[in-house]
């Protein structure tokens, strides 16, 4: 890197809380934009007008790490000249306190507070955060012209496994059509199984999806470890297919390109301390729950599964009361 950096090193400038820039950064063919900690926004000098408008996002959730180092690495690459910038970049590390601590959140998850729905809990630390992500994304693509796309990959990992490693929740589109040339892109880039949601959520991908027409996706890619305990040579496929969407490239296959469908079905509400799930501590998502099987109960409310093709996402009994403790599945077809 150049001597005209203000860090040498993104992730780590943000854990330290160093302080950010208060007017953009004019580098060798870019532009670096540093508003806040754990926001970074980087622009070609010359950028077509119907260029890619891409928000990357990770550690909306502290401990999901790995996401957050593939993130880093593409923006030690950017800066040092090794990676091609041909897009409009907007990168935001979702939950730096937590980041720190270590937490998937402090006080309240943040991936239930976007959409407005911080204002709801306003004493909550990550009700501050969500509003400051949601201003940076509305800034970010009210600068966006109606030629270009509009894309928004936020990165995961999840509590527990998975029998399907990696997959993708696509966001509810109300009147949209559901997007298949990024259906195919996520299959190239390995991640084989889609969630269609079937409903508005408060999550950050919906907020994009539905506030500003951007192609969408939670993107759910291994299991959580701490800072330093990651393989990332299991997120080969999504390091190489972003590094190719910002430099302009088309994304090599890394995956078989095939692709599995599932519709959110329902969600398992958690309505009080009565509620319990009736399954294993350590139970995977995408687990098959056989038809009769009484998933969870919660007082008079009982949730069983129908049919034997159902399979249970997320399973959380320790969520706070009113918050979903998983959802129920099904496969699908477009």
């Amino acid at each position: 890197m150049t001597s005209a950096l203000p860090f040498d090193d993104f992730l780590a400038a943000t854990l330290r809380q160093q302080p950010h820039l208060h007017a953009p950064l004019s580098l060798d063919g870019l532009t670096l934009d540093w508003p806040d900690i754990g926001v970074l926004r980087l622009t070609p000098t010359t950028l077509p007008v119907d260029a890619d408008r891409v928000l990357l996002s990770a550690g909306v959730h502290g401990n999901e790490t790995a996401p957050i180092e593939v993130l880093a690495g593409i923006i030690t690459d950017l800066l040092a000249g090794r990676l091609p910038l041909a897009v409009d970049l907007l990168v935001l590390l979702g939950n730096p306190d937590a980041m720190r601590a270590g937490e998937r959140y402090l006080d309240y998850d943040m991936n239930r507070l976007f959409n407005g729905a911080h204002r709801q809990q306003s004493a909550a630390r990550e009700a501050t955060r969500a509003a400051q992500l949601e201003a940076q994304a509305d800034a970010f693509f009210a600068r966006s012209p109606a030629a270009a796309r509009r894309l928004h990959y936020d990165l995961h990992t999840a509590i527990r496994g998975s029998v399907y490693e990696k997959f993708a929740i696509y966001p509810f589109l109300h009147e949209r059509q559901h997007n298949r040339t990024q259906l195919d892109w996520l299959a190239d880039c390995g991640v084989n199984t889609v969630l269609l949601h079937s409903a508005p959520a408060n999550t950050f991908s919906y907020y994009t999806s539905r506030q500003h027409g951007a192609d969408s996706f939670t993107l759910e890619l291994g299991k959580a470890r701490p800072f330093g305990e990651n393989d990332l040579s299991r997120f080969a496929g999504i390091d190489v297919a972003l590094r190719a969407l910002v430099s302009g490239q088309a994304a090599p296959r890394v995956g078989d390109g095939s692709l599995q469908l599932f519709r959110a079905k329902y969600n398992l509400i958690k309505a009080s301390d009565a509620f319990r799930l009736h399954l294993a501590d350590d139970v995977e998502n995408f687990t098959a729950l056989p038809d009769g099987f009484l998933i969870a109960e919660d007082g008079d409310t009982r949730y069983v599964a129908e049919g034997g093709e159902e399979r249970i996402l997320f399973p959380n009994p320790k969520v706070q009361n009113g918050l979903r403790a998983g959802i129920v599945v099904e496969p699908v077809e477009l």
